[in-house]
Formats: structure tokens, sequence, C-alpha cells
């Protein structure tokens, strides 16, 4: 009952939609364009008429009238008609036909059913006598059934029939029920068969109860359609099989089955256009398939490309991936279902809105994202300095990078802001003498210049990672007020291990200040202690000890 309800609401709203349309149809087009004879008359008729409908079979349709609207004259007609076929038990029916000044007047078994007129036979576009005949032969066909329908006989094979599809949808429920659980025991064994070894390569990040787990919604899903479908032609069959019923349930499989026929001949007559999209996919993936081929055989050194870096090899690839791709799809777009509409255009145009406003950031990250990878300045497995941050580039993405600090934190970096800022590589040849690093000390005016700057040359040659040639050099950086600011020079091509070189360097300077007994001024200076704050015999103690230490691990 409550299915009978909703249909009879929903073609009430669709008869008001119908209604709403035909009314405000005609002053929304008269905006664009004139009105044709032929569209008003045609409009005309379908609000001026009516169907005769009886136990569900349309007979004919009836013209209305400013005094006798269409769908009422239609209803006196169906009544009359219901009360002679209820009136008798016969298996005839006396049809008659009389000419009056309206028209021809029909009766049936003497009761008078409908007068077929002019307007009626202009509205059929045929002669008055045939129309008549027609409407006559129809109305003799509906008081036949419609007896026939009622008869012990009909009901009992009504019910036979209902018993059936009840017995047959019974059946139909212990296949679902049966299947239900069939999907739940054999689906988690068939993925996990299918997906150990996607398990074992991605140390089980991919996990088989999860897919096993959507896999089962899809099915569950595609199960609970077939039901809500069998159920809804069980119903619909069981109210076609009494008469009293089938009137409704004819809506009922109007409402569902015209969709469903719809729907199949959409995609009936959708068939060369997807064909024609099947072989656009088929042709980008083939294109594509060879791309692929080409940039292996680059990053293998079997093509020479000049100047080409290997890096370049998989960014390039996706870059030309996606170009063939938005081609593609500038073919494909025409034969994509609804593409041609406005709907589809002012979707297109309300996206492009919003990637434009909402997307700034994005499209300058990409774009530098771009420029960082086919610039050479920088490469992955560089040491390099971004601001405050140093570490050794481990990714380059269209939208970030990824530098790995000396202390092995990972540092993500937005291409704009490498773009955009000051970068210092350390793993770059220059001149190919490698890296200049240098440090800074500040030695009392007393000391001899010629013999502070042998002993830091000495300690830079003591440095490991620090060439011998081209040799060390010290500058004179500053005169300060208490002391001389020399600065050693050293080559390095260890960029990567730049911060421990700097350290060796450091404590090879003390200790060599120390073994020549020379104070070290820096940073700041006031006076000579009484005593030495590190006697130099400790400092040379403390080196034996350490080398005597070492010589026994060795």
């Amino acid at each position: 009952m409550t299915q009978i309800i909703q249909a009879l609401g929903i073609l009430s709203r669709l008869m008001l939609a119908a209604l709403w349309i035909a009314l405000c149809a005609p002053s929304v087009l008269a905006q664009e364009s004139p009105i044709e004879p032929q569209d008003s008359e045609t409009t005309e008729s379908e609000i001026f008429k009516a169907p005769v409908i009886v136990d569900g079979d349309t007979l004919f349709f009836l013209r209305g009238s400013s005094a006798l609207p269409a769908p009422e004259r239609a209803e006196r007609v169906q009544n009359s008609i219901i009360e002679v076929a209820e009136a008798s038990e016969s298996p005839t029916v006396d049809i008659a036909f009389e000419e009056t000044e309206l028209g021809i007047r029909i009766r049936a078994d003497g009761v008078i059913i409908s007068i077929v007129t002019v307007a009626d036979a202009e509205l059929d576009q045929m002669e008055l006598d045939v129309l008549s005949f027609l409407h006559g032969d129809a109305i003799e066909e509906a008081i036949i059934t419609y007896r026939a329908n009622r008869t012990e006989q009909a009901r009992v094979s009504g019910a036979i029939e209902a018993v059936a599809w009840t017995f047959g949808f019974a059946v139909f429920i212990v296949a679902i029920l049966w299947l239900h659980r069939r999907i739940r025991r054999r689906t988690l064994a068939f993925v996990q068969g299918y997906l150990e070894d996607v398990e074992t390569a991605t140390a089980k990040s991919v996990q088989a109860e999860a897919i096993a787990a959507l896999v089962r919604y899809g099915l569950n899903f595609i199960l609970l359609v077939i039901f809500f479908l069998g159920f809804y032609y069980y119903l619909s069959f069981v109210l076609l099989a009494f008469a009293e019923t089938r009137y409704f349930a004819q809506l009922l499989l109007t409402y569902l089955t015209e969709p469903v026929l719809l729907i199949f001949k959409g995609i009936i007559s959708y068939i060369p256009n997807l064909i024609m999209l099947a072989l656009i996919s088929w042709v980008t993936m083939y294109i594509i398939k060879g791309m692929r081929v080409f940039f292996d055989a680059v990053e293998a050194g079997t093509f020479d490309m000049g100047d080409f870096e290997k890096h370049w090899v998989n960014p390039t690839f996706n870059i030309a991936r996606v170009v063939v791709i938005l081609i593609a799809l500038v073919f494909a777009v025409p034969y994509i279902p609804g593409s041609d509409s406005a709907a589809f255009q002012g979707l297109t145009i309300l996206v492009g809105a919003m990637l434009s406003l909402g997307a700034n950031s994005v499209v300058s990250n990409m774009l530098a994202g771009l420029f960082v990878i086919y610039r050479r300045s920088t490469s992955i497995g560089d040491r390099i300095q971004i601001g405050d941050h140093i570490g050794d580039v481990v990714q380059i993405k269209l939208m970030e990078t990824h530098l790995k600090s000396i202390k092995n934190e990972l540092i993500s970096i937005p291409n704009a802001q490498l773009m955009n800022s000051d970068v210092v590589n350390f793993s770059k040849k220059t001149d190919g003498s490698g890296l200049l690093l240098h440090t800074t000390v500040g030695i009392g005016y007393e000391e001899p210049p010629e013999k502070i700057e042998a002993m830091l040359i000495e300690a830079a040659n003591r440095t490991k990672g620090i060439k011998a040639k081209p040799e060390p050099f010290v500058l004179w950086t500053a005169l300060a007020d208490y002391a001389i600011n020399y600065q050693i020079n050293g080559y390095s091509t260890r960029g990567s291990i730049i911060p421990k070189i700097k350290s060796d360097l450091h404590r090879n300077i003390v200790a060599v200040f120390n073994e020549n007994n020379v104070q070290i001024m820096t940073p700041s200076y006031m006076a000579d202690p009484p005593e030495p704050k590190i006697p130099a015999e400790h400092w040379d103690g403390h080196l034996a000890h350490e080398t005597h230490e070492d010589a026994d691990k060795s």
C-alpha cells in the first residue's frame, strides 16, 4: 500500500510539473523566438485531451471543452464502461451506434457510453464513422475483458500466479542470502591469493583484509540493488495478477521499467561514442608506453641526448605523459555524455574559476618545481644550504624539495621558496679545485706572523679532507684591537662532510698552537694569565695517552 501511495504521489507531482511547463514554457520561449502556429496547436491538443483507462489499459483519448473538460469527460466514459461490465456476466456485449446532432452516440447493452464528436475526429485526423467504429470496438473488448478478469476461474488463476511469484521470490531471497554468505567466506581468500606478493613487496602496507572489505562492500551493494529490483518487480507482478490492482501494478512497472529501458537505449545508442572513447584511450596508452620505453633507454644510456641529465628522465616523462593525457581529453570531451549541455559547460567554467582563484600558491610551487628540476644549480645528492637549513637533496618533487639534514632530519621546502632564496651548493665543482673551507683565529701582535701562518698551514695539512694541492693559504682578515685575525683556507672536494672537516680543523689548530705555546686570542683577550691555561706538557701528555689508546685499539 505504501508503494501505491508513493506511486500516486509521484504521478500527481509529474502531472503538476507537466501542467506548470505547459503554462510557463510559452511565455519563456516567447522571449527567444516567435511561436509557430503548429506548435501552439500541438500544445493545445495535448492540454485538451484525456485518456479513457479501464483496468490499466488505455482505450482511446477524448477531447474536452470549456463546458466539459477532457478529464471529466474521460472519467464519465470510464464509469459507464465499468457500470455496464458489472451489470452482467455475459461473455458478449451488444454495441449500437446512433447518429445525433452532436455526433455518433455509442451504446453498450442499451446504456449510453459516449458520443464521438466531429472535434474528436479532427483530433485523431480520421473520419467520424471510422473513429466511432474504433471506439465501439475498444469499448466492447474492454467490457468483455473486464468481465473475464472477474470470474471465479480468473481469480483462482490470479491467486495461483501470485503464489508462484511468491515462491519464486522466496527462492530469489534464498539465493541472495547464499551469495551474501559466500561472499563473506570467499572474498578474503580470493584477495589474499592475488595480493600475497603485493603485501610482501609493500611490507604489508597494503593490507589484504582492507581490500577484501572494500570488495565485499561493493559486491554487497550490488546484491542490495538486485534485491530491491527483485522485490519491486515481485510486488508489481503480484498486483498484476489481480484485475483490481492491475492499474497500480502498471504504474509501478512504468515508473521503474521506463527509466531502465531509457538507460539501456541510451547505452546502446551511445556505443559508437564508447568505441571512439575506447580507441582514444588505447592510442593514448600506446603512446605513453612508447614514451616509457624511450625514456628508459635514455636513462640506461642507450640514447645519448647530450647534456640531458639522468635525473631529468622521470620528471620529463611525467610532464610528457600529462601533456598526452590532456590532448587525449581534448579529443575525448565531445564524445562524453552531456559534454555539449549548458550544465557541463557551466561546471567547467566553475571549476576553472575555483582553480584560478584558490590555487595560486599551488601553481607557483608547480612552476617553481619545474625550474628547480631542470636548472643545473641543484641535483639529487647535493649538499646545499637554504637559509638556515643545510642538508642533502634526497628528492625533488613538483611541489616541494626534500632535504636530509646533517642531523638526519627530513626537511621539506616548498619549491617557490627554493626559487626565491639564495642556495649555497657545497657539492658542485666550479673550477675543479673543490670547495674552499676557511676559519679565523685571532693571535696577539707579539707573535711572529710567519710562525702563525706556518702553524695554521700545519693544522690544515693534518686535517683529513683538505687537499694538499692546491696548498692551504692564510689571509689577514682584520687588524683588531688586541690581535691579528688570521684566516686559514683549504680546498676540499668532500662537501658532504664539511662539518666533520671543520671540526677536525679546529681541533688541529688548538693542538698545534698548544704544542708551540701560542695563546689564541679569540674571541676576546684582556691580559696574559700568570700561567698558561693549558700547559703544553699537559697537552702533550694527553695527546700521547690518546695516541697510545688508538694504537692499542688498532
